[in-house]
């Protein structure tokens, strides 16, 4: 039997390419998704892998969620923790929805699905947390003090809850994507691209998902077994960390 792998926000983006690189390398895949129904069933009918709806903002709707998934798949040894938002702001007019907002989804929301596995983990013997950070957890960005800080801490909890699990067989890893060339990047004005953030990337171009989703696959394999509170960062070069 494949093993079960959740991927959080995995109807668009990176996280549609996570799960199609998972599934065709033969894991049950189960998406989640929190609100565009009409995304997740294209991408249903276009893949065939499962879509499940709740918000990972929520503890009660991810032990839902969970499972709801277990009982369809089976037990959840795989899980990738790849939801995120952004509410970009200056942080003088910074308001306090926009930070808590952030914070509950991009790093409440790791507690909130990871506590409702671990224990399984625990017990089975066997898990792979994977954690979507990003470049400016690392370095930090201007206008994005709430999404920095909560990609920074997504980085905190993967070395933590490394340790914790490493005696159990659970890994738990982080990758910290730079740009990559997703609907929401793409919209960005050429212009814009051209002049302020294509000269920052040494390779000279946007990183494209499916690059994020081979690292995945590589984090959850059995080979990278002895590899456990790491991070990678396939961000073209543009911060050395």
């Amino acid at each position: 039997m494949s093993r079960v792998a959740i991927v959080t926000g995995g109807t668009r983006g990176i996280g549609a390419a996570i799960c199609k690189e998972l599934k065709e390398a033969g894991y049950s895949v189960a998406a989640s998704y929190a609100g565009n129904d009409d995304a997740a069933n294209a991408f249903k009918e276009e893949t065939g892998i499962a879509v499940y709806k709740w918000d990972v903002g929520s503890f009660d709707e991810c032990a839902a969620g969970i499972k709801k998934v277990e009982e369809d798949l089976g037990p959840c040894e795989i899980l990738i923790n790849n939801a995120g938002i952004t509410k970009d702001g200056a942080f003088h007019k910074m308001s306090v929805e926009q930070w808590q907002a952030v914070i509950n989804t991009n790093l409440n929301g790791l507690f909130n699905m990871t506590r409702n596995v671990w224990e399984g983990m625990r017990e089975r013997g066997f898990g792979r947390v994977v954690n979507i950070s990003s470049i400016n957890g690392q370095k930090g960005q201007a206008g994005q003090a709430n999404y920095s800080a909560s990609k920074a801490g997504d980085l905190g909890f993967t070395k933590a809850l490394a340790q914790e699990g490493a005696r159990k067989g659970i890994t738990v890893n982080a990758i910290c994507p730079g740009y990559i060339g997703t609907e929401m990047v793409r919209a960005i004005a050429q212009d814009v691209l051209d002049k302020h953030i294509l000269p920052h990337i040494p390779v000279g171009r946007l990183g494209e998902p499916e690059e994020i989703a081979r690292c995945v696959k590589f984090l959850v394999s059995d080979d990278a077994g002895f590899i456990t509170g790491s991070t990678i960062s396939p961000n073209g070069g543009q911060s050395m960390i």
